[in-house]
């Protein structure tokens, strides 16, 4: 089963997020924090992050970051409610970039088509 690791401080998100691709067929955990993901990633690997950008502590474009040195094998896709953060070069290191709505299909779709491409689906 296809392990994903959702990282959002926002608990009312994670729950969203864990139904909503648990019903889609993923094995998901959620954490609150870029540490307790970059713990997470170290403890157990995921097949893909959908990561939040604004974090309390560490935020996400940090955390991009390390993991990108730590792991460049893991796709990594940024999710924020903020589309002004496309803008910021480091967000380009992550396989994609969707922007938070109620309706989760697009974040669905590039899960799939980012798993497709790495051969991981």
């Amino acid at each position: 089963m296809t392990k994903l690791l959702v990282v959002d401080d926002e608990k009312n998100i994670r729950k969203l997020y864990e139904s909503e691709l648990k019903r889609e067929g993923y094995d998901v955990t959620s954490v609150e924090s870029a540490e307790e993901a970059l713990d997470q990633i170290e403890r157990e690997t995921p097949d893909l992050v959908v990561l939040d950008i604004r974090l309390d502590g560490m935020d996400g474009i940090d955390c991009l970051r390390t993991i990108m040195e730590k792991r460049r094998d893991l796709p990594v896709i940024l999710n924020s409610a903020y589309s002004t953060y496309k803008q910021d070069f480091a967000s380009w290191m992550a396989d994609a970039y969707v922007v938070k709505s109620a309706d989760l299909t697009e974040l669905k779709d590039k899960i799939k088509e980012v798993l497709t491409a790495r051969g991981k689906e």
